[in-house]
C-alpha cells in the first residue's frame, strides 16, 4: 500500500511515496514545508502594497534550490506599486522573477509559493517544467490553479505543517 509520508493527500510527488507503509519521521521538518517556509520568509522583502508573495524553485528531487523570488518592482525603479488598484499594482509577481533565473534546461522544476498564482503565471509556469506547485494560500482568482490540474501540473495546498517545528 503507498503512502504519503507528510500526510497531505493531495502531494502527489514522488519522493513523497512510502511503499511500505512507514510513518512520517515527525522529529524532522518535511523538506516541503522548509521550501515553503523559504519562500514565506522571500515575500517578507516585498514591496507590494497589497499583497507580499515568495517563490522558491527546485529541482525534481528536492536537492538544489534552482530560484528565488519575490513581487516588486523592476531593477532600478522605485521599490513601490505604480497603482494601488488590485490587478494593476504594475509588480512583477515573484513567480517570474524566480522562473526567469531558473535554468530552462532543468525538467521536472518544483515551485513553492505562498499564494496560487493567477493564470498568466501559472501558464509560464506551465512552459518552463514545472511538475508541482506547491501553495500555502489560495488567491482570490482560483483559474491559475485550474489551468495548472488542466495541463498536468499538480496544485497542492500545502498548509498541513504551518504551525509545527517553530
Amino acid at each position: 500500500m503507498t503512502t504519503c509520508k507528510d500526510q497531505v493527500p493531495e502531494n502527489t510527488h514522488p519522493l513523497n511515496q512510502d511503499d511500505d507503509g512507514a510513518a512520517l519521521d515527525t522529529s524532522r521538518i518535511p523538506l516541503y514545508e522548509v521550501y515553503m517556509r523559504m519562500a514565506e520568509e522571500l515575500a517578507k522583502r516585498s514591496t507590494c502594497a497589497r499583497l507580499q508573495v515568495g517563490t522558491v524553485v527546485t529541482d525534481a528531487k528536492l536537492e538544489n534550490v534552482l530560484a528565488i523570488g519575490y513581487n516588486g518592482n523592476a531593477k532600478g525603479l522605485p521599490n513601490r506599486c505604480d497603482s494601488t488598484v488590485p490587478g494593476n499594482c504594475g509588480c512583477i509577481h515573484s513567480e517570474v522573477n524566480a522562473l526567469v533565473k531558473a535554468p530552462g534546461a532543468v525538467k521536472d522544476k518544483v515551485v513553492f509559493v505562498t499564494n496560487s498564482p493567477c493564470v498568466m503565471c501559472a501558464k509560464l509556469m506551465i512552459n518552463s517544467g514545472v511538475t508541482h506547485v506547491f501553495y500555502r494560500m489560495a488567491y482570490r482568482d482560483p483559474s491559475g490553479i485550474e489551468l495548472l490540474a488542466n495541463a498536468g501540473v499538480t496544485p497542492v495546498l500545502y498548509s498541513r505543517w504551518k504551525d509545527e517545528w517553530r
